[in-house]
């Protein structure tokens, strides 16, 4: 099939002319004459902070809630995304991991279910944010290695400057697992020391983390200069203004990973919309502390280029900055690829999204 587009980014460019899918989903050929009417296509998203979508919280989900999930998401641009376990006892968090497993080992239609993120429960309980105290844990290898063997982790976000933690970061590399920096109070040199154990993402910067100062750059100063540090970011224009996004954005090119902390609006949150643009919102506990986002990944894309940065740089922090963090293959819509695209409309809303031979619309 053709997508009936007019351009395509290809290795970071725009390519005039329509794409070819085969009947085996590989991108046959791109580029193809003048292209069709305005739509445009581009790599697929992928987000690394998915506590819940459409009303499923996915600590709690069956396979069920992750097809919800999955099918809603692929809607939205998103290919891939990892799900966020949070706030929860460590029975909890096993029999998260467990369910996460099982789906992965049959996975349901739409974008792909990567391994878990777990954030926490080795977090700095005054930067806590919306994360419940009593599940906050000190580090500790033998509830490591209890949540690793419960199912898949892909990454896991702890305070580094907690007793134990800069060694749990070292146990995490060793297993291959992402070790993250964030719900964190450390200083610079906290901080730094942490990237030499092994760290290489900061969790949603600015939020939740020891704020900069001219003489105490903290975790976000040093994510801003660090070049081994990817830089993730909630970028629905509600947890961070559109000034800092661009500061952000500029500061850490190439290592930007939007995110869109999406949760359930489940229990005691409440909905509330917030400025910058129409499609963003935040969700807030009951003493008005954000809890997590309700934007899709694709708002991701437009909030990105509606501050100024440029499409092929807001589609590599919305999807090739997570994919390099990860190890995982990156998207090329380049002849014998696998298809894993979305393509948008003149207003970078998605039409369609194409894995392989399946398509999704957005709902």
């Amino acid at each position: 099939m053709r997508l009936g587009v007019a351009v395509a980014l290809v290795d970071g460019e725009l390519l005039a002319g329509d794409v070819e899918i085969d009947a085996l989903g590989t991108v046959v050929e791109v580029g193809i004459g003048a292209g069709v009417g305005t739509l445009l296509a581009v790599p697929g998203l992928i987000d690394l902070q998915i506590n819940g979508v459409a009303g499923v919280d996915l600590r709690i989900a069956e396979r069920d809630g992750y097809r919800i999930a999955a099918a809603a998401l692929a809607g939205r641009g998103a290919t891939a995304v990892q799900p966020t376990f949070h706030s929860q006892s460590l029975p909890a968090h096993v029999d998260s991991l467990r369910r996460l497993g099982e789906v992965r080992a049959d996975p349901p239609p739409g974008c792909r279910i990567l391994a878990a993120h777990l954030e926490g429960p080795f977090l700095a309980p005054d930067r806590r944010g919306a994360h419940d105290r009593q599940h906050l844990l000190a580090p500790d290898a033998a509830v490591l290695r209890r949540l690793l063997a419960a199912g898949p982790v892909g990454m896991m976000t702890l305070a580094p400057e907690l007793d134990g933690a800069c060694g749990l970061i070292g146990d995490l590399v060793r297993s291959g697992v992402v070790a993250s920096i964030g719900h964190t109070d450390a200083t610079a040199q906290q901080v730094q020391a942490a990237v030499v154990a092994g760290a290489r993402h900061v969790t949603h910067v600015w939020n939740a983390q020891r704020p900069i100062t001219a003489r105490d750059p903290g975790p976000v100063g040093v994510a801003l200069s660090e070049p081994l540090l990817t830089v993730g970011l909630i970028a629905d224009l509600v947890h961070v203004s559109a000034e800092v996004v661009v500061l952000t954005a500029a500061a850490a090119a190439g290592r930007l990973a939007a995110t869109t902390d999406s949760v359930a609006v489940v229990g005691d949150v409440t909905e509330c919309v917030g400025g910058g643009a129409a499609s963003t919102s935040g969700v807030t506990l009951a003493d008005g502390t954000l809890a997590g986002g309700t934007a899709m990944p694709d708002a991701c894309l437009r909030n990105l280029v509606s501050v100024g940065v440029p499409l092929a740089a807001a589609v590599d922090a919305c999807g090739g900055a997570q994919r390099r963090l990860l190890g995982v293959p990156s998207v090329r819509l380049v002849p014998g690829e696998r298809a894993e695209m979305v393509v948008l409309a003149d207003d970078l809303r998605p039409v369609r999204t194409v894995i392989g031979t399946a398509v999704f619309e957005p709902a």
